[in-house]
């Protein structure tokens, strides 16, 4: 017998997230309609307003950052959320991208998300002042794109941050650096480290490194997303993996004057590991017929993936946060997004950061209700619905399970019962026994009568939630939204 390894690897988390829209983890379904929620801009003092939700505003003119283009990270540690962005200065030439000339590593700090601070660090001089956000890192190297991780697990403490950019002295070639502090950075000595690529996305993924983006290696015309791995972070595959691709092959010069005109995967996707998933933000190129860049608009799209390396849209082409005229946007030009790396949940909501891809740039805020970015439905409401989860193992006595649901009350409610892995219902958990819950709520736990934990029978099981049908204890299912069960 040969063992291979080549499918979705078993993980073991201490919270396992199951998204409605996560088919891998809730895949088996009967009567359900899934929808996602795109980001609300918002902007403070304004909660809710479809306003400019600028958080990270351009430096002065003449200042290191006087444009700001994010491409960058933004990490949460301890109860501090730290961005690294790239700030440049104006340049001369007209772009129909973003604009600007020696891109350099910037740094910014938030309790909130929304309030952010360019601390005066005093490691760079920059025009006769060290009175600035710059990091120490080589001023000359002309970032354009750098998602950082935080890696407390290396047991090198100069190696805790590492940064995977694209460096316009090597011929805009991938570049790594590593710090103790997100501060002082060191170049591999080794760099370039790999070939030219316009990264989005970096992970450490059951114990290998991923970063994806933009560059060539496969055939077709179009932008497409790749990922290369590395075990140690200096030394990366040869070849990769084509983890999105939105356009159809076009060979042949008499297809040539299609190319640029389509959909395209602008860069990668931005990451955010959240246990047993990865979320992915990526920007979705609408191309304009002529292929005339200044009309070329970009939304940024969801994808979720299980290995750091294949990604799907839940939703085909759904517009997770939309490009749209904003205050500040540049007239005569589409709407374009640029993404940037990280997620946070700070109270009630979900932050995500991102920028105009345009001359505008700035970081902005889009938010959403608590790990909301979708749901399922009863499709029809006179007949039952029912989702059934991948098998999970508790290894104690002390492994709960919440619901993120919203729709429940007087005229709603949702039974939840567990099966083995054969899908045969579990004596005291299942039929009469099952959990029945009328609550609303971001995390709203599930009890089976006096037992409020999965029984530590290790052996897999599956969660099985149903939802109506219409009947005297459940008038309204269609009110019921499943926004994702947590499992810890």
């Amino acid at each position: 017998m040969i063992e291979i390894a080549g499918g979705v690897p078993t993980m073991q988390v201490e919270t396992a997230v199951l998204f409605a829209f996560d088919d891998t983890c809730l895949p088996f379904r009967r009567n359900l309609r899934m929808h996602l929620i795109h980001g609300k801009s918002r902007i403070h003092g304004e909660p809710g307003a479809e306003k400019t939700p600028i958080v990270l505003a351009n430096g002065p003119p003449g200042a290191h950052d006087e444009e700001v283009q994010y491409y960058g990270t933004t990490i949460r540690i301890g109860d501090e959320l730290r961005m690294w962005y790239m700030g440049r200065i104006h340049g001369d030439t007209v772009a129909v991208n973003y604009v600007g000339e020696s891109g350099r590593l910037c740094y910014a700090v938030s309790r909130d998300g929304v309030h952010w601070e360019k601390p005066a660090l005093g490691l760079v001089d920059y025009k006769g002042s060290k009175a600035n956000n710059l990091v120490d890192f080589p001023q000359d190297e002309d970032i354009s794109a750098g998602p950082v991780i935080y890696d407390p697990e290396d047991p090198d403490p100069s190696r805790r941050f590492k940064i995977n950019y694209e460096a316009g002295c090597y011929g805009n070639r991938m570049c790594v650096a590593y710090s103790p502090d997100g501060l002082h950075w060191t170049p591999s000595p080794r760099n370039p480290v790999g070939p030219r690529l316009e990264q989005s996305g970096l992970i450490r993924w059951n114990g290998c490194y991923y970063v994806n983006g933009q560059g060539g290696g496969h055939p077709g015309r179009f932008r497409q997303m790749l990922t290369y791995a590395s075990y140690d972070f200096e030394h990366w595959s040869e070849a990769t993996v084509l983890s999105l691709q939105r356009s159809p092959l076009i060979e042949g010069p008499s297809t040539e004057d299609r190319t640029r005109t389509g959909e395209e995967v602008h860069l990668g996707a931005a990451l955010h590991a959240r246990g047993n998933v990865i979320l992915g933000i990526y920007g979705q190129w609408h191309g304009e017929p002529a292929g005339d860049r200044r009309y070329v608009t970009m939304d940024l799209g969801l994808l979720i993936s299980h290995d750091a390396m294949h990604f799907r849209e839940p939703i085909p082409g759904f517009r997770f946060i939309p490009a749209r005229e904003e205050l500040d946007s540049t007239i005569g030009y589409g709407p374009a997004l640029m993404q940037g790396q990280g997620m946070a949940n700070m109270g009630d909501l979900s932050l995500y950061w991102y920028a105009l891809w345009r001359h505008d740039g700035q970081v902005r805020l889009a938010t959403w209700e608590r790990d909301r970015f979708g749901y399922v439905t009863p499709d029809d409401p006179r007949e039952e619905a029912r989702l059934i989860s991948c098998p999970v193992c508790a290894d104690n006595g002390e492994t709960r399970v919440f619901l993120n649901v919203s729709g429940l009350g007087e005229y709603a409610m949702v039974r939840v019962e567990l099966l083995d892995l054969e899908f045969r219902p579990l004596a005291g958990y299942s039929g009469a026994d099952a959990a029945l819950v009328r609550e609303s709520g971001l995390r709203v736990p599930v009890q089976w009568g006096g037992q409020n934990a999965l029984p530590a029978t290790g052996q897999p099981l599956r969660l099985a939630v149903a939802l109506g049908p219409v009947g005297p204890d459940c008038p309204r299912p269609e009110d019921i939204r499943i926004h994702a069960l947590y499992v810890n």
